[in-house]
């Protein structure tokens, strides 16, 4: 997904408002989620979110998602934001975020079950696997 930060995206000092970069990142991750569920999804959590740069307005901003993790009905999607240089391509890293959706039924709006995730490539099992842990974690500390 891309955006161009604008005025109303600002802060006072001239750059995105982390609020906004969060309402991009929550975009960017529903589309991922509802892609792989081929269903409506929601928000159901959201890791700690760093922010590692400002961005100001004018600057284009980048954001990368991938499903790492599918459950019984729920799925972990990371979603990686950077500001991308209009003249050389080159992109520094503003923020990452881990969100977890559950994907519905589109009649009852209740949990639907979601296909499993298969990682191919080295960097695909890496994600998974982390992402496994996160989960673990994320369900301890529910208890």
């Amino acid at each position: 997904m891309t955006e161009i930060v604008f005025p109303n995206d600002a802060n006072p000092l001239g750059n995105a408002m982390g609020g906004r970069v969060m309402h991009w990142i929550d975009i960017c991750a529903a589309v991922a989620a509802g892609r792989h569920a081929r269903t409506p999804v929601v928000t159901a959590s959201a890791d700690q979110i760093d922010f590692h740069n400002p961005v100001p307005v004018g600057a284009v901003v980048v954001l990368l998602a991938s499903v790492n993790f599918a459950g019984r009905t729920s799925m972990e999607v990371g979603v990686k934001v950077w500001q991308e240089d209009r003249a050389t391509g080159s992109r520094v890293h503003v923020a990452s975020a881990y969100l977890t959706f559950v994907s519905l039924d589109p009649v009852t709006k209740q949990p639907r079950p979601v296909a499993a995730i298969r990682p191919e490539t080295p960097e695909e099992q890496r994600r998974y696997e982390a992402a496994k842990a996160r989960r673990a974690h994320r369900l301890a500390q529910r208890k």
